[in-house]
């Protein structure tokens, strides 16, 4: 028979949701990852730079914290001191150690460098020479001459004054700044002391003119002219002298080898008008003792160079044809006795002869550090140092085997000067260091070509410039030796002048 009954359950588990619930695992831990992993490192960034700020802070308030001063102990440190220190300070006082010495706040050269080789094409195709050096105002413009100081028609040769800028960016050593025509050949040029752009000049004609370099077109400003005044031989040195009458004015002064010096002032009408003057006339030459071979003849004594003392503005020193140097004054009264039909009354200024070169004197140059020293150098290729007190020279050196053109003491150093040589040398000679030889000899030109002029600069005292046969330039600057002074150069310079000779 049949009867009810309960029978136990089947179970079958599901495969697709333990599917599902591993897939969704899976998803949860990639979601994990990038969204918690990377965010925090990137966070971690920016907490870096905030720690580095706190620390800077820290740092600032902890270094203000330890400057701290102890007034009360530092007081009482002083007035320990004090009687010590100003006793050393009243040594210091009236100790002479450093007579003399002057601190150079200029970098240290230790050779002479040739900074700049300038010149003009065209004056060098027509084979000029530069004749004649001269600086500006400023110290930044250099200003020569071309010209011919050996062969050739001078009188009606063309020639040039041109000016280079040496501050100017872009400088261009074969383009001068400036280039004047001149009709006739230039022998010497001379920046006026304070007006930068005022050329004086000095011609082969005899004429002296003056340009002005700021006008471009027509730069001539001032000429003496062809005048019964104006100098009948070449013009071989112009200077700028102060006007005793006018003050803050200036008059120009001429030398040249018919035998005159002539002091010129300016008038409205683009005039040099002659103020005074004075004639070497070899008849009123002061006759030496010492000198006994002079056989002076009744002629006019060919001037061809000039320097004016720097302690009296009244004396100046001429170098002359005959190899003499002679002394003269601004104050002298005497008529001379060639007049030459002049506009105003010439007078005689020698005062003293000096013991001659063996052929022309080319050149003097009167000390910046001493009132009666000066040089004078010549033909016979020897500089003479010379006392204004005697006629005999101090020293002489033989610098050269042919001729010296040019001699400059050095405006900063007592015991330095240079010399042009015609065998194409600068000698720069330093009495600290040697009585007998240059201390360097700068090869400025080949060996045949003589440098005819050079300059300091009065400015920028490290520069020197030269001028030869070749028809250039050079700037040279000059090695830390040749600008400080020493500290016994003074007394030195007092012994050299102090010595007599035999």
């Amino acid at each position: 028979m049949l009867a009810d009954g309960s029978a136990p359950g089947a179970a079958v588990p599901s495969l697709w949701r333990s599917g599902r619930s591993l897939c969704c695992e899976a998803k949860s831990c990639q979601t994990g990852k990038i969204s918690t992993a990377e965010a925090a490192v990137q966070s971690q960034t920016t907490q870096d730079a905030s720690v580095q700020t706190d620390q800077s802070i820290d740092a600032a308030q902890a270094f203000q914290q330890e400057v701290q001063v102890d007034y009360i102990s530092l007081l009482l440190f002083l007035k320990r001191v004090e009687d010590v220190v100003i006793k050393e300070l009243n040594k210091n006082w009236t100790s002479r150690a450093f007579d003399g010495y002057e601190v150079n706040w200029t970098d240290q050269n230790e050779a002479v460098l040739c900074l700049h080789t300038l010149s003009y094409p065209e004056a060098q195709n027509q084979h000029l020479q530069v004749t004649s050096v001269s600086w500006n105002a400023t110290g930044s413009i250099l200003a020569c001459s071309y010209g011919r100081l050996t062969d050739g028609d001078w009188s009606t040769e063309k020639s040039y004054v041109c000016t280079w800028n040496l501050d100017r960016r872009g400088l261009d050593p074969k383009h001068p700044d400036l280039v004047v025509d001149v009709p006739s050949s230039v022998l010497c040029v001379a920046f006026h002391p304070s007006q930068p752009s005022l050329i004086a000049g000095g011609l082969f004609s005899g004429e002296v003119v003056v340009w002005d370099t700021s006008r471009r077109e027509d730069p001539l400003i001032w000429r003496t002219g062809l005048t019964d005044d104006t100098h009948t031989d070449p013009v071989y040195q112009v200077n700028w002298l102060p006007d005793a009458k006018h003050r803050n004015h200036f008059q120009l002064l001429s030398v040249s080898t018919d035998g005159k010096v002539l002091v010129w002032r300016e008038e409205h009408d683009g005039r040099l008008a002659l103020a005074e003057g004075f004639a070497l006339v070899a008849q009123q030459i002061p006759r030496s003792g010492q000198l006994k071979k002079v056989t002076w003849g009744e002629a006019a004594v060919g001037v061809t160079s000039l320097s004016f003392s720097h302690f009296d503005p009244r004396v100046f020193i001429v170098g002359v044809e005959g190899g003499y140097s002679l002394k003269c004054s601004m104050a002298a009264e005497t008529p001379a006795l060639r007049q030459t039909g002049s506009s105003v009354l010439l007078r005689a200024p020698a005062e003293l002869a000096f013991s001659p070169h063996g052929g022309p004197a080319y050149s003097v140059s009167c000390s910046p550090f001493h009132r009666n020293l000066f040089l004078s150098c010549g033909t016979d290729g020897q500089v003479h140092l010379n006392s204004m007190l005697q006629t005999q020279p101090l020293l002489s050196l033989q610098l050269s085997k042919k001729y010296l053109f040019c001699v400059r003491w050095s405006p900063v150093r007592p015991l330095v000067f240079a010399a042009a040589s015609g065998e194409g040398d600068v000698h720069l000679f330093d009495f600290a260091k040697s009585s007998q030889k240059p201390a360097v000899s700068i090869k400025q030109a080949p060996a045949e070509c003589p440098v005819y002029c050079l300059e300091f600069n009065i400015k920028q005292t490290q520069l020197l410039a030269a001028g030869d046969a070749t028809g250039t330039v050079r700037v040279w600057q000059l090695s830390s030796d040749f600008m400080e002074q020493g500290p016994r150069e003074m007394t030195h310079l007092e012994q050299l002048a102090s010595e007599a000779t035999d």
